[in-house]
């Protein structure tokens, strides 16, 4: 994948995994709470690789 499209959908994760933390907390699910901050964490993981890549590449463009 490249950066954009690796921070796009880290982000996508991120929000998605924030709202079924919420929809678990106000229906009592802790099973939703618990998939929801997984996957927020997954986005956080792919937003971070995306920003790496970012910096090897301008790493490599300035050599």
């Amino acid at each position: 994948m490249s950066s954009t499209t690796d921070k796009v959908t880290g982000k996508v994760n991120e929000m998605a995994g924030k709202a079924k933390q919420v929809v678990g907390k106000a229906t009592d699910n802790k099973g939703m709470r618990a998939e929801g901050a997984a996957q927020e964490a997954k986005g956080k993981v792919q937003s971070a690789v995306g920003k790496a890549k970012d910096k090897v590449k301008g790493a490599v463009d300035r050599m």
